[in-house]
């Protein structure tokens, strides 16, 4: 599903025109990316929690010899809920 569809199927279910759904889509983008950037968890019960990780800086070897030097670097993590597990799982 990409984010017209997604749109679509918000303004199907929600009853709202597709310009709100756009609209309250982008604003959830934007705050959940934002809290996490500061450093946040976002959770969202019953869907999940989404986190940042940071990562070390660390070596690592190729298969040539060559070693190359990994920076520290953050990801973003996503620990799905039980609901959803269950859900997915039917």
């Amino acid at each position: 599903m990409n984010k017209e569809e997604l749109i679509d199927a918000i303004a199907a279910r929600s009853k709202l025109t597709k310009a709100d759904s756009r609209k309250a889509l982008d604003s959830m983008i934007v705050v959940v990316s934002n809290s996490l950037r500061r450093g946040y968890a976002v959770d969202l019960p019953g869907f999940g929690r989404l986190e940042v990780h940071q990562h070390k800086t660390r070596s690592w070897r190729s298969r040539s010899g060559k070693t190359i030097i990994i920076p520290a670097h953050k990801t973003v993590f996503f620990h799905p809920g039980v609901d959803l597990k269950e859900m997915i799982n039917e």
